[in-house]
């Protein structure tokens, strides 16, 4: 704060770069591609080919736009969806009781109850529904509710760059059929050069937005987000570490956690999953720009497969997510039982003896923890996916799922001896 109580300007953040950036690129891609057809053979677009190919345009503005500005996880979105989802009838309802019952889990960053699939974003500042992603490109969440405008930008933005491939393969094919004529014959220098960076940009463009359609398509049909893909690879790699060691993994500060193979509970079949994901049953609404998204209404509970226990609930236990335990050797002893003084110097000693021994077992446990610590693709402490993702990259706040003891309601406590009683 400066003396006249204004805030200091904010740091510059390349994010804030992201919209425009992309605009810029729509822009290149469409538009002067248009403007460039005039000077090479075959000439412009025909009428009908502009009219297709500026709508499918229009269409990846109309989608960008809302997968920009459509709001991932509304204020007040976990208290309005609880109130939604509850059956009681009753106004007052008791969070502690849902968090009891495993419907709902606690953000320590938000000091709030956090229901199922639902993250803390970073990037945000605040828990968003089913949370696929933070998208630089978006400066958005990627989420329940703004999933189907990303996926239809997405899908837009490869059909129109896939079109803009076929027309600018013609025309370089009619530069090279024609490279033996003299150069005064041909398109300007200008053109060829602007010809050749409209194929290098739009190749790579279409090649990474092509990956990216596939891999949101397959979560749309299989109900998996990007973070829920990263627990259930991280969920196997658990497995197949305590496989080795008898079912039991090392956790955050030696304790050992008790590790069993879950099945991903939100995959409902793949039809139920593309109606959840687009929010309608209506196969028209889903390719339509201007189409809808799910409501928040729905963002407090998932249909679930039936596949594990009500009792567990995802993501399942991650060993480097639980509390450091402090662990205590040193015991006070009752001096009121001691006889005699001899009494009391034997008891002195078999105490000494005890201590000594719990602290070689602690020492020896705590070594063979350290010697079991994950190190990720990238080289740092802490497991990484396949591909060296962390939950950071995906937008998500990682301390806000580390919660000592004391952070944590006494309703949610309650909820993880009753887990825990199931494992």
């Amino acid at each position: 704060m400066t003396r006249f109580g204004l805030r200091p300007p904010c740091p510059f953040n390349f994010e804030d770069l992201a919209v425009p950036a992309v605009s810029i690129l729509i822009i290149f891609l469409a538009y002067t591609s248009q403007y460039l057809f005039y000077y090479i053979e075959p000439g412009p677009l025909t009428k009908t080919e502009a009219i297709w190919f500026n709508v499918l345009v229009l269409g990846i503005w109309l989608c960008y736009d809302r997968a920009c500005s459509v709001d991932p996880g509304p204020k007040g979105w976990v208290d309005k969806t609880i109130r939604a989802a509850d059956d009681s009838g009753d106004e007052a309802i008791d969070i502690a009781n849902l968090i009891l019952k495993g419907r709902l889990r606690w953000c320590k960053k938000c000091d709030a109850a956090k229901p199922p699939r639902a993250h803390h974003c970073r990037k945000c500042g605040r828990c968003i529904p089913k949370m696929d992603h933070h998208c630089p490109w978006t400066t958005n969440c990627v989420s329940h509710t703004t999933f189907p405008h990303f996926l239809r930008f997405v899908l837009y933005a490869v059909i129109s760059m896939s079109i803009l491939t076929y027309h600018l393969f013609i025309r370089a094919s009619a530069l090279f059929s024609n490279r033996n004529l003299p150069a005064y014959l041909g398109p300007p220098t200008w053109a060829m050069a602007h010809l050749l960076v409209l194929i290098l940009v739009n190749s790579i463009t279409l090649f990474a937005l092509s990956i990216l359609l596939v891999r949101a398509v397959y979560s749309l049909a299989i109900n998996t987000t990007m973070i829920e893909s990263w627990e259930i690879e991280r969920h196997e790699a658990l497995v197949e570490r305590a496989r080795k060691t008898g079912g039991w993994v090392y956790g955050n500060g030696g304790q050992k956690v008790r590790i069993e193979h879950q099945e991903f509970p939100y995959d409902i079949g793949i039809w139920k999953n593309l109606v959840q994901g687009m929010g309608t049953a209506n196969v028209l609404a889903w390719f339509l720009p201007f189409g809808g998204n799910p409501s928040i209404d729905s963002a407090a509970t998932f249909e679930v497969n039936g596949f594990e226990d009500e009792g567990k609930v995802w993501p399942p236990p991650d060993p480097d997510k639980l509390p450091r335990v402090k662990r205590k050797v040193d015991e006070q002893v009752d001096v009121g039982t001691v006889g005699d003084v001899e009494a009391f110097k034997r008891r002195q000693r078999e105490d000494y003896q005890r201590r000594l021994e719990q602290s070689l077992d602690v020492d020896d446990e705590q070594d063979e923890y350290e010697s079991e610590v994950e190190e990720g693709i990238d080289g740092e402490e802490g497991w990484t996916n396949a591909e060296g993702d962390r939950l950071r990259d995906f937008g998500v706040d990682e301390n806000a799922e580390l919660l000592a003891e004391e952070d944590v309601p006494l309703g949610e406590l309650l909820r993880r001896r009753k887990a825990r009683a199931f494992t």
